[in-house]
């Protein structure tokens, strides 16, 4: 069977009521288009932007200097830092852990550095979710100024080997 045109005028100009959905929707998708690069500016949401090379080798080092010196205790095989609010705070990812635990002061602001020294790793603060994507020999920078004390879980959410769910380290808000 075949297919046949249709007989006669079988198109017509839009009417009033088309006209009016099909102007609110062309609008609609230019509002929806432009709010997006507009936010990426305006927008508090944005990923850190100050990112740094490094390699696994020297943030490892940095992570040792910084657990010499502001070591407080040991949580489950892992130190506890309490580093100095002005100084430089890292953080490292390697399969299956964050190390160390971060005892940090509730209302200061810290300048926290991140690095995956073996795979790619996601950083998830629970509950107040801060989502990034830690990759090897990039070292992020992240302002971080805890408003309320307590214990805050750091979750690992990209799939990171058999241990992945294993994968989660603490800060304390004291």
């Amino acid at each position: 069977m075949a297919i046949h045109e249709p007989q006669g005028n079988w198109w017509q100009p839009l009417s009033k009521d088309e006209k009016i959905w099909f102007i609110l929707a062309l609008v609609w998708m230019l509002v929806s288009f432009l709010y997006m690069p507009i936010q990426h500016f305006i927008g508090v949401q944005n990923p850190p932007s100050e990112s740094y090379r490094v390699s696994a080798e020297d943030f490892e080092a940095l992570i040792e200097a910084q657990e010499e010196k502001y070591t407080v205790g040991e949580e489950n095989g892992f130190p506890v830092v309490r580093p100095n609010p002005d100084e430089p705070v890292y953080l490292k990812a390697s399969m299956w852990e964050w190390t160390p635990v971060l005892e940090l002061e509730k209302d200061k602001t810290y300048k926290i550095h991140l690095s995956s020294v073996d795979l790619v790793h996601g950083f998830s603060i629970q509950p107040i979710n801060l989502n990034l994507m830690v990759i090897p020999g990039i070292d992020y920078v992240v302002n971080l100024k805890p408003t309320s004390s307590g214990d805050f879980r750091i979750l690992c959410n990209e799939f990171c080997g058999l241990g992945h769910h294993t994968m989660v380290g603490k800060i304390n808000v004291i």
